[in-house]
């Protein structure tokens, strides 16, 4: 779990709205950041939590993706190499959608994404959670 905090609080900029317990070696957290909310639990409570993480099991979260819209795909891609996180330069997809891949620290997948504009249109998605909002973890690139 402190992997998992470090990166979706300290470098993504949620906020712990509750865990059990306190502290980083917690067993679950619900996280928030704009109005979007995120729960990360454990597989195993403290005292059966193997020392290490099943490989098995990190390699079978791939087929398993979190969709964040980003209004500026390329920001937060420069943000995430400045903060040593490996991940390749954004796509265009065919259907419209840029796109920024890369893995959490459980192996998960997350794409940070946002529709084209079509020429002579202004971008279109849903509502922004900006990551360098109040609240927010300063200088980071919004999400929503």
């Amino acid at each position: 779990m402190p992997t998992s905090l470090a990166f979706y609080r300290d470098l993504l900029g949620f906020k712990v709205v509750q865990q059990a317990p306190p502290g980083d070696r917690c067993d679950w957290a619900w996280l928030a950041r704009d109005g979007a909310e995120l729960m990360l639990n454990t597989m195993f409570e403290a005292d059966a939590r193997p020392p290490a993480p099943d490989g098995a099991r990190v390699v079978a979260h791939g087929d398993t993706g979190l969709f964040i819209g980003a209004p500026d795909v390329d920001a937060m891609y420069e943000y995430l190499r400045a903060c040593k996180v490996r991940v390749e330069p954004p796509v265009v997809r065919p259907y419209g959608m840029k796109q920024l891949y890369l893995r959490d620290p459980d192996g998960y997948g997350i794409c940070f994404q946002w529709r084209v504009a079509e020429p002579g249109t202004a971008p279109t998605g849903g509502p922004a959670m900006s990551l360098g909002s109040a609240g927010a973890t300063e200088g980071t690139p919004a999400v929503s």
